[in-house]
């Protein structure tokens, strides 16, 4: 286990989160630094950004969840399109096997626990994607393909930072940090859409009303809401990664995804399937 896992198990995350929750809603004079350091620390590029100068941001919040240009992430026309539901890099793809997800070359981790209420056995066999957000990005997350919104849980957990060497050192990594699970009814069949949540803000928002994140208990809500594809659904407040799982036969993910790929909102990573034409990419 490298010293950045340990140090991080020791560390009171929440409490850490919280403190930076509260500095990155700040509306005083600390703002201004605080954006403009971290711009020039992860080279953001504003010349995207529906609003390009770091001036007009009130507090590091409002930056760091900016929205784009109308123009800046095309959602691909063609239909029965999946499309990447964030800018980010994939972690991993494959496909929910024995009930369990790959986190990380050698680990796997529990689907059941991952997905907690919203767990069923008609995912088995079916492909996933998992969509790393750097602190760099674009950190909206949009739907993959239009759907029916049936069910979230909100669940409590950890708050580890998410990327390879944590997923490499963190067991179950994705089914321990604190994530909020959305199930859709589209026309290819049942998707789960899982925002995970990671240190520091560590707080997930969604353009529906919901438990506050940090989550302190488990939460089921049912709800009966439609989206269309590459609608906005939720942003991350410095968090992470996000979980995508399909019924198999449904969608098939694109031979050219893969770990290490890098995706812009909008882009296609698959399509649906029509009745025949094939079973999902192992």
């Amino acid at each position: 286990m490298s010293a950045f896992v340990r140090l991080q198990k020791i560390l009171p995350q929440h409490l850490l989160s919280r403190a930076a929750g509260r500095l990155a809603a700040s509306e005083g004079w600390v703002r201004g630094p605080l954006i403009r350091a971290f711009a020039r620390a992860y080279d953001v590029d504003m010349a995207e950004a529906e609003r390009p100068d770091l001036a007009d941001y009130r507090s590091f919040n409002d930056f760091f969840t900016r929205s784009l240009g109308p123009d800046a992430r095309p959602i691909d026309p063609a239909p029965g399109a999946v499309v990447s539901p964030a800018d980010g890099v994939v972690s991993q793809t494959g496909v929910v096997q024995d009930g369990q997800v790959l986190q990380a070359k050698g680990i796997r981790y529990s689907f059941e626990a991952l997905a907690g209420a919203c767990a069923d056995p008609a995912f088995e066999g079916g492909p996933f994607a998992t969509v790393y957000l750097s602190p760099s990005d674009y950190h909206r997350v949009h739907l993959p393909l239009a759907g029916r919104l049936v069910r979230t849980v909100a669940i409590p957990g950890k708050l580890f930072s998410v990327n390879a060497t944590t997923e490499a050192g963190v067991e179950g990594l994705f089914a321990v940090n604190e994530r909020l699970v959305c199930a859709f009814e589209t026309d290819a069949g049942r998707m789960l859409l899982v925002m995970v949540g990671a240190m520091i803000v560590a707080s997930i928002e969604t353009v529906w009303d919901g438990p506050a994140s940090p989550y302190r208990e488990t939460v089921v809500t049912e709800h009966d809401q439609s989206f269309e594809a590459g609608a906005e659904i939720g942003r991350f407040l410095l968090g992470s990664s996000v979980v995508l799982a399909f019924e198999p036969g449904r969608v098939r993910l694109d031979d050219t995804l893969a770990a290490g790929s890098v995706l812009r909102m909008g882009q296609r990573i698959g399509h649906a399937e029509t009745p025949g034409s094939g079973d999902a990419r192992v």
